[in-house]
Protein backbone atom coordinates (compact mmCIF):
# COMPACT_ATOMS: atom_id res chain seq x y z
CA UNK A 1 0.00 0.00 0.00
CA UNK A 2 2.76 2.47 1.04
CA UNK A 3 4.71 1.37 -1.63
CA UNK A 4 1.89 2.15 -4.46
CA UNK A 5 1.19 5.35 -2.69
CA UNK A 6 4.66 7.16 -3.36
CA UNK A 7 4.84 5.37 -6.82
CA UNK A 8 1.36 7.00 -7.87
CA UNK A 9 1.53 10.32 -5.62
CA UNK A 10 5.80 11.17 -6.04
CA UNK A 11 5.90 9.66 -9.41
CA UNK A 12 8.78 7.88 -7.93
CA UNK A 13 10.51 5.43 -10.83
CA UNK A 14 9.64 1.90 -8.96
CA UNK A 15 13.21 0.52 -9.86
CA UNK A 16 14.68 4.01 -7.56
CA UNK A 17 12.07 2.70 -4.57
CA UNK A 18 13.33 -0.79 -4.33
CA UNK A 19 16.96 0.22 -3.95
CA UNK A 20 16.24 2.74 -1.56
CA UNK A 21 13.97 0.53 0.29
CA UNK A 22 16.98 -2.26 0.04
CA UNK A 23 19.63 0.06 1.21
CA UNK A 24 16.95 1.12 4.41
CA UNK A 25 16.77 -2.67 5.41
CA UNK A 26 20.17 -2.73 5.68
CA UNK A 27 21.24 0.13 8.06
CA UNK A 28 17.80 -0.40 10.73
CA UNK A 29 20.24 -1.98 12.98
CA UNK A 30 22.10 1.87 13.04
CA UNK A 31 18.98 3.18 13.70
CA UNK A 32 19.15 2.11 17.16
CA UNK A 33 22.01 3.68 17.60
CA UNK A 34 20.87 6.90 16.91
CA UNK A 35 18.18 6.51 19.24
CA UNK A 36 19.78 5.46 22.20
CA UNK A 37 21.57 9.18 21.60
CA UNK A 38 18.63 11.13 20.99
CA UNK A 39 16.96 9.95 24.21
CA UNK A 40 19.74 10.48 26.45
CA UNK A 41 19.76 14.12 25.20
CA UNK A 42 15.98 14.36 25.23
CA UNK A 43 16.28 13.60 28.91
CA UNK A 44 19.23 16.19 29.66
CA UNK A 45 17.02 19.13 27.85
CA UNK A 46 13.95 18.42 29.89
CA UNK A 47 15.89 18.00 33.18
CA UNK A 48 17.61 21.41 32.33
CA UNK A 49 13.94 22.38 31.98
CA UNK A 50 12.73 21.22 35.15
CA UNK A 51 16.31 22.02 37.17
CA UNK A 52 15.76 25.95 36.12
CA UNK A 53 11.27 25.61 37.09
CA UNK A 54 10.57 26.85 33.77
CA UNK A 55 7.01 28.07 33.30
CA UNK A 56 4.34 30.08 31.34
CA UNK A 57 5.43 32.95 32.75
CA UNK A 58 8.72 33.35 30.31
CA UNK A 59 6.74 32.78 27.26
CA UNK A 60 6.21 36.83 27.15
CA UNK A 61 7.54 38.82 25.14
CA UNK A 62 9.70 42.47 25.74
CA UNK A 63 10.45 45.23 23.91
CA UNK A 64 12.88 48.14 23.52
CA UNK A 65 15.79 47.44 25.71
CA UNK A 66 14.77 44.25 27.13
CA UNK A 67 15.37 44.84 30.68
CA UNK A 68 14.17 42.49 32.66
CA UNK A 69 13.48 39.71 30.64
CA UNK A 70 12.19 36.80 32.60
CA UNK A 71 11.83 34.38 29.55
CA UNK A 72 15.23 35.34 27.38
CA UNK A 73 17.19 35.12 31.47
CA UNK A 74 15.26 31.53 31.87
CA UNK A 75 16.00 30.42 28.23
CA UNK A 76 19.93 30.96 28.74
CA UNK A 77 19.95 29.35 32.20
CA UNK A 78 18.72 26.03 30.43
CA UNK A 79 21.35 26.34 27.55
CA UNK A 80 24.12 26.78 29.96
CA UNK A 81 22.84 23.50 32.15
CA UNK A 82 22.23 21.87 28.85
CA UNK A 83 25.78 22.35 26.84
CA UNK A 84 27.06 22.44 31.44
CA UNK A 85 28.88 25.78 31.44
CA UNK A 86 28.57 28.66 33.52
CA UNK A 87 27.29 30.75 31.02
CA UNK A 88 25.22 31.16 27.94
CA UNK A 89 24.07 33.76 25.97
CA UNK A 90 20.96 33.13 23.34
CA UNK A 91 19.78 35.90 21.45
CA UNK A 92 17.27 36.37 18.29
CA UNK A 93 19.48 39.41 17.69
CA UNK A 94 22.47 36.62 16.64
CA UNK A 95 20.84 35.85 13.06
CA UNK A 96 23.35 33.26 11.95
CA UNK A 97 26.06 31.06 13.09
CA UNK A 98 28.87 33.07 11.54
CA UNK A 99 27.65 36.12 12.91
CA UNK A 100 27.74 33.72 16.51
CA UNK A 101 31.61 33.08 15.84
CA UNK A 102 31.83 36.72 14.90
CA UNK A 103 30.74 37.62 18.23
CA UNK A 104 32.68 35.74 20.23
CA UNK A 105 35.68 36.18 18.06
CA UNK A 106 35.35 40.12 18.16
CA UNK A 107 34.47 39.57 22.17
CA UNK A 108 37.89 38.19 23.12
CA UNK A 109 39.92 39.06 21.16
CA UNK A 110 42.01 42.72 20.97
CA UNK A 111 44.76 44.21 18.63
CA UNK A 112 48.01 42.07 18.40
CA UNK A 113 45.97 39.01 19.69
CA UNK A 114 46.47 35.72 17.73
CA UNK A 115 43.91 33.51 16.53
CA UNK A 116 44.76 29.86 15.26
CA UNK A 117 42.52 27.17 13.31
CA UNK A 118 44.15 23.51 14.04
CA UNK A 119 41.33 22.89 11.36
CA UNK A 120 42.96 24.06 8.03
CA UNK A 121 40.92 26.65 6.41
CA UNK A 122 37.51 27.33 8.32
CA UNK A 123 34.17 27.64 6.71
CA UNK A 124 33.94 30.16 3.89
CA UNK A 125 31.87 32.66 5.40
CA UNK A 126 34.00 32.85 8.35
CA UNK A 127 37.40 33.36 5.55
CA UNK A 128 35.74 36.56 5.01
CA UNK A 129 35.03 37.74 9.00
CA UNK A 130 39.29 36.15 9.47
CA UNK A 131 40.03 38.74 6.42
CA UNK A 132 43.41 36.82 6.24
CA UNK A 133 43.06 35.42 2.82
CA UNK A 134 40.89 38.41 1.00
CA UNK A 135 40.85 41.94 2.29
CA UNK A 136 37.14 42.55 3.71
CA UNK A 137 35.94 45.77 5.52
CA UNK A 138 35.45 45.17 9.38
CA UNK A 139 37.76 41.83 9.55
CA UNK A 140 39.89 40.78 12.41
CA UNK A 141 42.70 41.39 10.75
CA UNK A 142 41.76 44.61 9.88
CA UNK A 143 41.53 45.23 13.46
CA UNK A 144 44.98 44.08 13.99
CA UNK A 145 44.44 40.26 15.09
CA UNK A 146 46.91 38.24 13.73
CA UNK A 147 45.98 34.52 12.11
CA UNK A 148 47.79 31.49 11.62
CA UNK A 149 46.12 27.85 10.22
CA UNK A 150 47.60 24.39 10.72
CA UNK A 151 46.51 22.50 7.83
CA UNK A 152 44.94 19.13 7.91
CA UNK A 153 46.30 15.69 7.35
CA UNK A 154 46.56 14.23 3.80
CA UNK A 155 43.48 12.52 4.76
CA UNK A 156 41.37 14.87 6.12
CA UNK A 157 42.45 14.72 10.15
CA UNK A 158 43.78 17.39 12.47
CA UNK A 159 47.54 17.49 12.49
CA UNK A 160 47.34 17.08 16.51
CA UNK A 161 51.06 16.23 16.80
CA UNK A 162 52.02 19.94 15.32
CA UNK A 163 49.74 21.72 16.72
CA UNK A 164 52.24 23.25 19.53
CA UNK A 165 53.98 24.64 16.17
CA UNK A 166 51.36 27.19 15.50
CA UNK A 167 50.95 28.48 19.29
CA UNK A 168 53.12 31.25 19.98
CA UNK A 169 53.28 33.95 23.37
CA UNK A 170 50.55 35.73 21.09
CA UNK A 171 47.93 33.27 20.57
CA UNK A 172 44.91 34.21 22.45
CA UNK A 173 42.41 31.61 21.15
CA UNK A 174 42.21 28.69 18.87
CA UNK A 175 39.31 28.07 16.66
CA UNK A 176 38.05 23.80 16.40
CA UNK A 177 35.45 23.46 13.78
CA UNK A 178 34.17 20.24 13.63
CA UNK A 179 31.46 20.17 10.61
CA UNK A 180 33.37 19.99 7.84
CA UNK A 181 32.04 22.95 6.08
CA UNK A 182 32.67 22.88 2.38
CA UNK A 183 35.79 20.57 3.13
CA UNK A 184 36.09 16.98 1.88
CA UNK A 185 37.16 15.93 5.15
CA UNK A 186 35.98 13.97 8.55
CA UNK A 187 33.75 15.98 10.55
CA UNK A 188 35.50 15.93 14.19
CA UNK A 189 33.88 13.47 17.06
CA UNK A 190 34.24 14.88 20.81
CA UNK A 191 36.84 12.79 21.44
CA UNK A 192 38.70 14.23 18.81
CA UNK A 193 37.79 17.81 20.12
CA UNK A 194 39.04 16.93 23.78
CA UNK A 195 42.90 15.51 22.39
CA UNK A 196 42.84 19.03 20.79
CA UNK A 197 41.92 20.93 23.75
CA UNK A 198 43.98 18.36 26.11
CA UNK A 199 46.98 19.55 23.88
CA UNK A 200 46.63 23.52 23.69
CA UNK A 201 46.21 23.96 27.40
CA UNK A 202 48.84 21.43 27.72
CA UNK A 203 51.17 24.52 26.25
CA UNK A 204 49.25 27.45 27.64
CA UNK A 205 46.08 26.88 29.77
CA UNK A 206 45.58 30.83 29.63
CA UNK A 207 44.59 29.91 25.64
CA UNK A 208 40.61 30.60 24.98
CA UNK A 209 39.50 26.69 23.03
CA UNK A 210 36.21 28.15 21.29
CA UNK A 211 34.42 25.07 18.90
CA UNK A 212 32.07 25.87 16.12
CA UNK A 213 29.72 23.33 16.80
CA UNK A 214 27.50 24.47 14.11
CA UNK A 215 25.30 20.78 12.74
CA UNK A 216 27.26 19.07 15.37
CA UNK A 217 24.96 19.59 18.70
CA UNK A 218 22.83 16.92 19.82
CA UNK A 219 24.87 14.15 17.88
CA UNK A 220 26.75 12.76 20.46
CA UNK A 221 26.08 12.49 24.15
CA UNK A 222 28.45 14.70 24.81
CA UNK A 223 29.08 18.55 23.88
CA UNK A 224 32.29 20.18 23.66
CA UNK A 225 32.09 22.15 26.69
CA UNK A 226 32.02 18.22 28.25
CA UNK A 227 35.58 18.19 27.59
CA UNK A 228 37.17 21.22 28.12
CA UNK A 229 35.72 24.18 25.18
CA UNK A 230 36.28 26.94 27.08
CA UNK A 231 32.85 28.22 24.17
CA UNK A 232 30.72 26.99 22.17
CA UNK A 233 28.69 28.70 19.43
CA UNK A 234 26.07 27.76 16.98
CA UNK A 235 22.90 28.44 15.03
CA UNK A 236 19.58 28.20 16.16
CA UNK A 237 18.35 27.55 12.87
CA UNK A 238 20.70 24.54 12.45
CA UNK A 239 20.09 21.67 15.02
CA UNK A 240 19.20 23.20 18.79
CA UNK A 241 16.52 25.04 17.53
CA UNK A 242 14.29 21.83 16.57
CA UNK A 243 12.99 23.93 13.16
CA UNK A 244 11.09 25.83 15.57
CA UNK A 245 12.96 29.00 16.08
CA UNK A 246 12.65 31.74 13.73
CA UNK A 247 16.29 32.90 14.07
CA UNK A 248 18.84 32.99 16.88
CA UNK A 249 22.36 32.17 17.69
CA UNK A 250 24.33 30.58 20.95
CA UNK A 251 27.23 31.19 22.68
CA UNK A 252 27.75 28.54 25.87
CA UNK A 253 30.93 28.67 28.04
CA UNK A 254 33.33 30.15 30.50
CA UNK A 255 31.02 33.35 31.97
CA UNK A 256 33.70 35.71 31.72
CA UNK A 257 34.32 34.90 27.38
CA UNK A 258 30.33 35.14 27.49
CA UNK A 259 30.05 38.16 29.03
CA UNK A 260 33.12 39.50 26.82
CA UNK A 261 30.72 38.07 23.46
CA UNK A 262 27.64 40.23 24.93
CA UNK A 263 29.24 43.24 25.50
CA UNK A 264 30.16 42.79 21.80
CA UNK A 265 26.70 42.08 21.28
CA UNK A 266 25.23 45.00 22.79
CA UNK A 267 27.40 47.53 24.45
CA UNK A 268 30.15 47.83 27.11
CA UNK A 269 29.06 48.18 30.57
CA UNK A 270 25.05 46.56 28.96
CA UNK A 271 26.30 43.23 28.01
CA UNK A 272 23.49 40.49 28.98
CA UNK A 273 21.42 42.73 30.80
CA UNK A 274 19.60 44.04 27.45
CA UNK A 275 18.11 42.44 24.27
CA UNK A 276 14.04 42.44 24.08
CA UNK A 277 13.09 39.02 23.22
CA UNK A 278 10.10 40.06 20.97
CA UNK A 279 7.95 37.36 21.35
CA UNK A 280 10.41 34.44 20.16
CA UNK A 281 11.14 32.77 23.73
CA UNK A 282 8.75 30.31 23.18
CA UNK A 283 9.75 28.86 19.97
CA UNK A 284 13.15 28.80 20.91
CA UNK A 285 12.29 26.66 23.94
CA UNK A 286 10.45 24.78 22.35
CA UNK A 287 12.99 24.42 19.24
CA UNK A 288 14.93 22.97 22.26
CA UNK A 289 13.15 21.10 23.70
CA UNK A 290 12.15 18.87 20.36
CA UNK A 291 15.73 19.41 18.97
CA UNK A 292 16.96 15.96 19.62
CA UNK A 293 14.06 14.19 18.20
CA UNK A 294 14.86 16.42 15.08
CA UNK A 295 18.47 15.86 15.14
CA UNK A 296 17.47 12.37 15.06
CA UNK A 297 15.49 12.24 12.02
CA UNK A 298 18.74 14.35 10.45
CA UNK A 299 21.09 11.18 11.13
CA UNK A 300 18.90 8.86 9.91
CA UNK A 301 18.41 11.12 6.92
CA UNK A 302 22.04 11.45 6.33
CA UNK A 303 22.85 7.38 6.61
CA UNK A 304 20.11 6.35 4.43
CA UNK A 305 21.61 9.04 1.74
CA UNK A 306 25.16 7.30 2.59
CA UNK A 307 23.98 3.77 2.15
CA UNK A 308 21.90 4.89 -1.31
CA UNK A 309 25.08 6.31 -2.77
CA UNK A 310 27.68 3.85 -1.81
CA UNK A 311 25.98 0.79 -3.61
CA UNK A 312 25.73 3.24 -6.52
CA UNK A 313 29.65 3.79 -6.64
CA UNK A 314 29.87 7.51 -5.19
CA UNK A 315 31.95 8.61 -2.70
CA UNK A 316 30.63 9.90 0.72
CA UNK A 317 31.79 10.96 3.78
CA UNK A 318 31.02 9.74 6.33
CA UNK A 319 30.41 6.30 5.16
CA UNK A 320 27.64 4.18 6.96
CA UNK A 321 30.14 1.84 8.91
CA UNK A 322 31.82 5.58 10.76
CA UNK A 323 30.67 7.52 12.71
CA UNK A 324 28.42 10.54 12.35
CA UNK A 325 29.63 13.79 14.37
CA UNK A 326 27.26 15.62 12.43
CA UNK A 327 23.91 15.76 10.62
CA UNK A 328 26.01 16.33 6.83
CA UNK A 329 26.35 13.82 4.47
CA UNK A 330 29.33 14.88 1.90
CA UNK A 331 28.74 12.86 -1.33
CA UNK A 332 31.10 13.16 -4.39
CA UNK A 333 29.01 13.75 -7.39
CA UNK A 334 31.57 13.64 -9.87
CA UNK A 335 29.60 16.15 -12.23
CA UNK A 336 28.27 19.61 -12.16
CA UNK A 337 24.98 17.63 -14.16
CA UNK A 338 24.66 15.05 -10.92
CA UNK A 339 25.24 18.59 -8.46
CA UNK A 340 22.22 20.27 -10.25
CA UNK A 341 20.21 17.06 -10.54
CA UNK A 342 20.37 16.03 -6.83
CA UNK A 343 19.36 19.45 -5.66
CA UNK A 344 16.76 19.83 -7.82
CA UNK A 345 15.42 16.64 -6.44
CA UNK A 346 15.98 17.52 -2.72
CA UNK A 347 13.97 20.92 -4.01
CA UNK A 348 11.18 19.26 -5.34
CA UNK A 349 10.14 16.50 -1.95
CA UNK A 350 10.20 19.73 0.12
CA UNK A 351 6.98 20.75 1.93
CA UNK A 352 7.78 24.38 0.89
CA UNK A 353 8.97 26.04 -2.61
CA UNK A 354 8.89 22.24 -4.42
CA UNK A 355 8.13 23.58 -7.47
CA UNK A 356 11.25 25.92 -7.51
CA UNK A 357 14.15 24.57 -9.70
CA UNK A 358 17.18 25.53 -7.50
CA UNK A 359 20.41 27.08 -10.14
CA UNK A 360 24.17 27.81 -9.24
CA UNK A 361 24.71 31.79 -8.23
CA UNK A 362 27.22 33.91 -6.94
CA UNK A 363 26.13 33.93 -3.17
CA UNK A 364 28.42 37.06 -0.99
CA UNK A 365 30.68 35.24 0.81
CA UNK A 366 31.87 32.83 -1.61
CA UNK A 367 34.96 32.36 -3.97
CA UNK A 368 32.31 30.42 -6.90
CA UNK A 369 28.80 29.48 -7.45
CA UNK A 370 27.02 28.23 -5.07
CA UNK A 371 23.64 26.18 -5.55
CA UNK A 372 21.30 25.82 -2.57
CA UNK A 373 18.23 23.38 -2.23
CA UNK A 374 16.07 24.31 0.87
CA UNK A 375 12.44 24.06 0.76
CA UNK A 376 12.26 25.40 4.72
CA UNK A 377 9.48 26.84 6.45
CA UNK A 378 12.34 29.42 8.14
CA UNK A 379 14.72 31.02 5.70
CA UNK A 380 18.36 28.75 5.35
CA UNK A 381 17.35 26.64 7.88
CA UNK A 382 19.88 23.89 7.75
CA UNK A 383 17.98 21.62 10.25
CA UNK A 384 15.07 21.36 7.30
CA UNK A 385 15.72 18.86 4.61
CA UNK A 386 18.58 20.83 2.84
CA UNK A 387 21.39 20.19 0.00
CA UNK A 388 23.80 22.81 -1.17
CA UNK A 389 27.53 22.28 -2.91
CA UNK A 390 29.70 24.76 -4.62
CA UNK A 391 29.98 24.59 -8.39
CA UNK A 392 33.25 23.31 -8.26
CA UNK A 393 35.92 20.27 -8.90
CA UNK A 394 35.04 17.37 -7.29
CA UNK A 395 31.57 18.14 -6.73
CA UNK A 396 30.43 17.72 -4.16
CA UNK A 397 27.21 18.05 -2.53
CA UNK A 398 26.47 18.44 1.37
CA UNK A 399 22.98 17.12 2.34
CA UNK A 400 21.62 18.00 5.93
CA UNK A 401 18.32 17.91 8.11
CA UNK A 402 15.00 16.63 7.56
CA UNK A 403 12.61 17.39 10.56
CA UNK A 404 11.03 14.00 10.84
CA UNK A 405 12.64 11.02 9.41
CA UNK A 406 10.34 10.24 7.11
CA UNK A 407 10.25 13.59 5.13
CA UNK A 408 14.22 12.83 4.97
CA UNK A 409 13.82 9.46 2.98
CA UNK A 410 11.30 10.90 0.67
CA UNK A 411 13.70 13.59 -0.05
CA UNK A 412 16.69 11.34 -0.97
CA UNK A 413 14.29 9.27 -2.56
CA UNK A 414 12.84 12.03 -5.08
CA UNK A 415 16.60 13.05 -5.12
CA UNK A 416 18.08 10.05 -6.44
CA UNK A 417 14.81 9.15 -8.84
CA UNK A 418 15.83 12.87 -10.41
CA UNK A 419 19.19 11.83 -11.21
CA UNK A 420 17.93 8.52 -12.94
CA UNK A 421 15.27 10.47 -15.15
CA UNK A 422 17.57 12.55 -15.67
CA UNK A 423 19.73 9.79 -17.31
CA UNK A 424 22.56 10.76 -14.99
CA UNK A 425 23.07 7.06 -13.36
CA UNK A 426 22.17 3.16 -13.99
CA UNK A 427 20.90 1.02 -11.44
Amino acid sequence: MLKNYITKEFGINERVLDICLEAEKSICHKFNEIDKISEYNQYKVLRAMQKNNLSDSAFGATTGYGYNDIGRDKLEDIYADVFNTEAALVRAQIISGTHALTVALFGNLKYGDELVSVVGSPYDTLEGVIGAKRRVKGSLTEYGIKYKELPLLKDGTVDIENIPSVISDKTRLVLIQRSKGYEYRPSLTVETVRKIIDTVKGISPDIICMVDNCYCEFADTLEPTDVGADLAVGSLIKNPGGGIAPVGGYIVGKKEYVENAAYRLTAPGMGREVGPSLGVTTSLLQGLFLAPNVVNAGLKTSLFAAAIFEKLGFECMPKVNEPRPDIVEAIQMKTPENVIAFCRGIQSGAAVDSYVKPEPWDMPGYDCQVIMAAGAFVQGSSIELSADAPMKEPYTVYMQGGLTWFHGKIGVITALDKMYREGLIRI
